[in-house]
């Protein structure tokens, strides 16, 4: 049941009273000590959903504006307009810091729909990534030592790597830019439009494939949602195709296993040169 997965418990907010949410972050979402932005888009995407009237996000679009840690936190929520197919609203997320401030972590815009009640029609030059059967990729579980920078939500992740964009683990990063991957979660829960916001941020970052290392903390991303995910795994494609001033672009394709793009997002991440 979708209701017994670890994803849905750790990304379920309590209202507190009209607009105001709290949750207590999990430390099982993170990379290195900082709670993965995918995550954190699909708690505030669940906040959105109990205040909007309408069930599924559509578009939303987050600023990162400081590093998010696990434990408590407090979202707020604003309606900003609602219609008869669509509606929007905004949240943000604050935690305190080591001094007892409130500080605000991460804002959101987002619109919301009915993803069932879309039409049928698809007019579109987009085709699925093409890479190996899930048997023939890899995932962390499959190296003889735990990946360099690994993190709490590898264990939570179902991620099986084209070995075309491995060769960063190898040591011969390809320089392309490039991740693909099967994709789910390990308690085999199927996927929904919340954990396609997960999705999207989950692979490993396209600069390994560059050859840079490190952290590449997200500054801004947008997540469009354009289908409700057939059960089964999903594949994501990532590409990068500019990295300048230290800053470089992520676009992300989601496709389920009825090859139906389900998902697109872009962001902006900082990386650190030399």
């Amino acid at each position: 049941m979708i209701g017994d997965s670890e994803f849905d418990r750790d990304t379920a907010v309590t209202r507190r009273a009209p607009g105001l949410y709290d949750i207590d972050l999990s430390a099982g979402w993170t990379i290195i000590s900082a709670v993965n932005g995918g995550y954190l888009l699909a708690v505030l995407g669940r906040a959105l959903a109990d205040t909007l009237p309408h069930p599924d996000p559509f578009t939303i679009s987050a600023h990162y504006l400081t590093a998010s840690q696990p434990g408590p936190a407090v979202i707020r929520t604003d309606t900003v307009r609602t219609g008869r197919t669509l509606s929007t609203g905004q949240a943000s997320l604050f935690q305190h810091d080591e001094e007892g401030n409130e500080v605000e972590r991460i804002r959101v815009l987002a619109s919301y729909g009915d993803l069932t009640g879309l039409p049928d029609d698809v007019r579109t030059t987009a085709t699925p990534p093409a890479f190996p059967p899930m048997a023939h990729c890899f995932g962390p579980a499959d190296g003889p030592a735990p990946v360099d920078g690994s993190s709490a939500i590898a264990e939570r992740l179902m991620l099986k790597l084209d070995p075309a964009t491995l060769g960063w683990a190898l040591g011969a990063p390809s320089g392309k830019g490039e991740m693909r991957a099967w994709f789910g979660l390990a308690d085999g829960r199927d996927a929904d439009p919340f954990s396609l916001l997960l999705a999207v941020d989950a692979l490993p970052p396209t600069a390994f494939e560059i050859g840079l290392k490190g952290w590449v903390p997200t500054v801004e991303l947008t997540v469009h949602v354009r289908h409700r995910p057939a059960p089964g795994p999903l594949r994501v494609s990532i590409t990068t195709r500019n990295l300048a001033g230290g800053f470089l672009e992520e676009d992300a394709e989601v496709w389920d296993s009825a090859d139906r793009l389900v998902a697109q997002s872009r962001q902006l991440a900082r990386v650190r040169l030399g």
